[in-house]
């Protein structure tokens, strides 16, 4: 029998322990693939963050680098900057990246670092217990905003995506959704595209991917995900929102 679907060569044979449902298993495989794809494995660095994500670096057949809460940006520029011929990517979550690591997220866009960003939002801290996060729909209900999230009182969602587009250091940033298929081949195509433009020089990417929490949700992982489909695409529309510097 020959093989047609097997583990890419950059994930380690590993059993995850992310939680039944959980979409991080497709994104990582979907950076291991592209990594497989552009022959980089032998110079790629990731850098964990803070998270449901914080054992990346066991998942992963390449360098990696352990970032203190939100700091993996910082972390990944020094990396960069001494060694410019690595590939470095950092893979945060929405409480990592959108909260404690605002600062960072900006500043490296701003600064135009040649990295690449893997951002998976699903609007809950999921690692700490299910709180409200930066991402958290208005009404969605949290252990920390019971009776859903009051923008009187905490605010609105922050769009990294749309905030990030509106920095002139920012080559590409796009956002994807890993709901289905159809829209797992294109969150593919954005993360491939987005390595493909730090291996040419091109500067900082960002690829955002909407995903589930299904457990902190409290619902079955079919549920979470069209529960995604109903109310963060609309909260969070898809596409690419920078291509190029200047757009």
């Amino acid at each position: 029998m020959i093989p047609v679907y097997t583990r890419p060569k950059s994930l380690t044979d590993v059993v995850t322990h992310y939680c039944p449902g959980c979409p991080h298993g497709i994104a990582h495989r979907l950076v291991a693939e592209t990594i497989d794809e552009l022959g980089i494995q032998e110079r790629t660095v990731g850098v964990a963050s803070v998270g449901c994500s914080v054992f990346s670096y066991n998942y992963f057949d390449v360098d990696f680098q352990q970032a203190a809460h939100g700091r993996a940006p910082a972390v990944a520029t020094g990396i960069k900057r001494v060694n410019p011929e690595c590939i470095v990517f950092t893979y945060q979550g929405d409480g990592d990246l959108a909260s404690i690591g605002m600062a960072e997220i900006v500043h490296a866009a701003v600064r135009g670092e040649n990295i690449t960003v893997i951002f998976i939002n699903n609007a809950i801290y999921g690692m700490t217990g299910g709180q409200m996060a930066p991402t958290t729909l208005v009404g969605q209900k949290t252990t920390t905003s019971p009776f859903g999230r009051d923008p009187s009182t905490q605010g609105y969602p922050v769009k990294i995506s749309e905030l990030l587009s509106t920095i002139k250091g920012a080559h590409y940033v796009a956002r994807f959704s890993l709901h289905n298929p159809a829209n797992i081949q294109r969150a593919k195509q954005g993360i491939k595209k987005a390595f493909q433009n730090q291996i040419e020089g091109k500067g900082f990417s960002l690829v955002e991917l909407l995903s589930t929490c299904s457990t902190n949700w409290g619902m079955t992982p079919q549920n979470a995900l069209k529960w995604l489909e109903e109310n963060m695409i609309p909260e969070y529309p898809l596409g690419e929102f920078k291509t190029g510097e200047g757009e």
